[in-house]
């Protein structure tokens, strides 16, 4: 029989959940999540709740950065030391104004979701539970093209500014037809990741063995035993696939699909002929370097994103935050910029937008929600910063986005790190940054 003809039999192929979606058990499982989530009150909690609900290896794909993961540790250590030098007797009141613009349209948080892949694998509502919380919460919603929900059901959901994000394939008739979809589903702006022409070396997947549905090893078995809540989410529902690019690529077939589709000779003449195509705002994903982000703009990229890939791509890559300025800088003030990487505090959006960005992205913090509830999981990730950020820009004396933006340089002096900006031994059960992941 020939290879390609031998069927690989799994739950789903089986049938399964065309049966257990019958049997509505997920509340009964869900319980033990639905408390832990109503206990928590910052991101690390949210973070402890992904933990104790996911699959292991679902949980370190999201968890892990790349190689050593110091890039990992340091986008969140950089934070620590920067101070936020406050005003008094700003005569400011709760709550404050958080609305902006990001890609031109009207915003009500500064912070939005980042476009990230796959998310049905941290639970089966997947991207329309992101989406869900950016209507929710009056904000942009960023879709990836290597989404588990397609481009119609997402604009169903929300009529709010949207963002699609685009990698750099190689088959331009595959990228014509993504980008005709995306315009046709409403989405305002389109975002190209450039930091992903290799597949980050993440140790976590390779121990993990991690595959997208499990390879169903008696490790991974034993550890679907472990988290009933998420297992059963995963049998009782249909079996994922990449809805934006192909619906007959299944999502198992995530590694094999990148490493033939992802176009490392991928240029700045490409990157010219993309942007004719799309004929709209349109941002560059993954700067890190003032030269690159002029080069950009003198392209026809109208934003530059700073962004490291969430420190899951080159190990030793720049914290975000450090190198926001020195873009700043070099594009000036009316370039739009977008940043992300270490996000974990509303007072790290606060810095943020005081050195240089205009609106913010936040990844593993609204995944962690994800995971642990769904919708309601992803709201209270958005709920807990615009909380944060409400209270630190009121302490700071800013009381709206276009002020702390104007005032913020003056604000947000830095200082040496210090072992005493770090949490303390049990830092690493507890998921904080400051040192440890």
């Amino acid at each position: 029989i020939p290879h390609t003809a031998i069927m690989v039999l799994n739950p789903h192929k089986l049938g399964v959940h065309k049966l257990l979606k019958h049997i509505p058990l997920n509340a009964m499982f869900d319980a033990p999540a639905k408390a832990r989530l109503a206990k928590a009150v910052n991101i690390a909690d949210l973070r402890l709740c992904a933990k104790q609900r996911a699959h292991k290896m679902v949980f370190d794909y999201l968890d892990a950065g790349a190689d050593d993961e110091i890039s990992l540790r340091r986008g969140k250590d950089a934070y620590s030391e920067l101070e936020m030098h406050f005003h008094i007797l700003s005569g400011l009141k709760p709550p404050l104004d958080l609305s902006t613009k990001i890609f031109g349209k009207d915003v009500k948080l500064p912070f939005f979701g980042c476009p990230t892949a796959g998310n049905r694998m941290f639970h089966w509502e997947g991207e329309t539970a992101a989406a869900k919380a950016a209507k929710h919460h009056g904000t942009l919603y960023g879709l990836s093209s290597l989404a588990t929900t397609g481009i119609t059901e997402i604009g169903a959901i929300t009529d709010g500014p949207k963002v699609f994000q685009l990698y750099v394939w190689k088959d331009r008739e595959l990228v014509k037809d993504v980008l005709a979809k995306a315009k046709e589903g409403g989405f305002d702006a389109l975002a190209l990741t450039v930091d992903f022409t290799w597949y980050g070396n993440r140790e976590r997947d390779i121990r993990n063995d991690f595959s997208i549905p499990p390879k169903y090893s008696v490790a991974q078995m034993v550890e679907a035993i472990k988290k009933p809540a998420w297992t059963y989410d995963f049998l009782s529902h249909d079996a994922y696939k990449y809805e934006c690019i192909n619906t007959e690529v299944p999502a198992d077939s995530l590694a094999a699909f990148v490493n033939s589709q992802i176009s490392p000779e991928f240029d700045w003449r490409d990157a010219e002929w993309l942007l004719g195509e799309w004929n709209g705002p349109s941002a560059v994903k993954g700067v890190c370097r003032p030269d690159d982000a002029v080069r950009a703009v003198e392209t026809g990229f109208t934003t530059m994103w700073v962004s490291n890939h969430g420190a899951r791509q080159l190990e030793t890559s720049p914290a975000t935050i450090d190198i926001l300025p020195s873009i700043r800088e070099a594009v000036g003030p009316d370039v739009e910029i977008i940043m992300d990487g270490g996000v974990q505090r509303g007072t790290d959006i606060c810095k943020a937008l005081a050195l240089g960005a205009d609106s913010v992205g936040v990844g593993k913090p609204y995944l962690y929600g994800l995971a642990a509830g769904g919708t309601e999981g992803v709201i209270k990730a958005y709920d807990i910063l615009k909380v944060e950020l409400d209270r630190a820009m009121g302490l700071l004396g800013t009381g709206t986005v276009d002020d702390l933006k104007k005032r913020g340089p003056g604000l947000i002096k830095r200082r040496g790190a210090s072992a005493r900006d770090y949490p303390d031994r049990y830092a690493y059960e507890r998921g904080y940054g400051g040192g440890v992941i």
